[in-house]
Formats: structure tokens, C-alpha cells, sequence
């Protein structure tokens, strides 16, 4: 098969699109179901180099001054309206900003009370694209540091469709 039509990697397309080197990047594979405390992929400045890189955090954003990870249940989106305003988010707002890089969301119409269909969100180019986000550094009293991020905050709720960069 001629090189020209083999297919790149995801962690390949995604060094790309956010000027990442590969080498620097963790391994990890598209998600199509991502959940609440899943680990995901975000774009987020080096506090050392100043320079992008990935992280793989965890869904659901627990607060430094949280007692417990399970506060995370709570925090998985963050409305652009409200974030600022809340303090599980208000500093993270400020300092602690980061990109979700996606393909599709899911959102769900209730058809009756006892059923739901799910309508994937994709852009019409089907190219990837990114929500802004926010994360945490949390460290529990016993164990090692666990940083954490809402999926895709801050998506303003009062619009017909999220807040999005598209990824060239």
C-alpha cells in the first residue's frame, strides 16, 4: 500500500491540530462513550515550559478545598453563565483553563417518561473540534495528587449549540 494513504493515528492528528510533539504525548485510544470519572485526553499549558501539552485527567472536577473525590459526581459540566459565580469552579476559571478535544457529544431528547434517544452533535465537516475546559489539581488526605476536569466546560446553555473552536 503506498504510504500517502495510510491512515495516521489519533495521537498523531492531535500533536498536529494543537502543536504538541508526539513523543511528549500520553497514549491513550478515541473514547466513543466517554463518562463521568472516565480518564480523558485535554490540551492544557506546561505550568513549567509555558508550552501546550496533553494531559489524561479525570472527568469530573473536584475542588482543592473538596474533602472528598466524590465531590466530582457534582462537577462534570460547568454552564458559562453560572462557573464564574460558583465556587467549585470560580478558581479553576481563572488559572486553570484547558481544551477537550472531541468529534461528537451526545445529547439526550426524552421521548416519553421512560425513554430516551440519544443524537450525536458533530460538526457538518465531521473534522474534530474542541471545548474550552477547566481543571483541578485535588490531593485527598491519603494517596497521590488527582487532577480532574469537567468535560466540557463552559458550554452556555442558553444557546442553540455549544460553544466550539474547530480544529484546522
Amino acid at each position: 500500500m503506498c504510504g500517502r494513504f495510510a491512515r495516521r493515528s489519533t495521537q498523531e492528528v492531535l500533536a498536529d491540530w494543537f502543536g504538541v510533539e508526539l513523543e511528549d504525548m500520553p497514549w491513550f485510544v478515541p473514547t466513543y462513550n466517554a463518562a463521568p470519572q472516565s480518564t480523558q485526553p485535554v490540551v492544557r499549558l506546561n505550568a513549567d515550559t509555558g508550552k501546550r501539552e496533553f494531559a489524561l485527567l479525570r472527568w469530573g472536577l473536584v475542588p482543592f478545598w473538596a474533602k472528598e473525590a466524590k465531590f466530582g459526581f457534582t462537577t462534570i459540566n460547568a454552564r458559562a453563565e453560572e462557573a464564574a459565580a460558583k465556587p467549585a469552579f470560580r478558581d479553576a476559571l481563572k488559572k486553570r483553563r484547558c481544551l477537550v478535544p472531541a468529534d461528537a457529544f451526545y445529547e439526550w431528547q426524552r421521548l416519553d417518561p421512560k425513554t430516551k434517544q440519544p443524537y450525536a452533535i458533530a460538526m457538518r465537516s465531521g473534522k474534530p473540534y474542541a471545548f474550552a475546559g477547566l481543571w483541578e489539581r485535588w490531593r485527598p488526605k491519603e494517596g497521590p495528587v488527582l487532577e480532574t476536569s469537567p468535560s466540557s466546560p463552559p458550554i452556555p446553555t442558553n444557546s442553540p449549540s455549544p460553544s466550539t473552536t474547530e480544529c484546522p
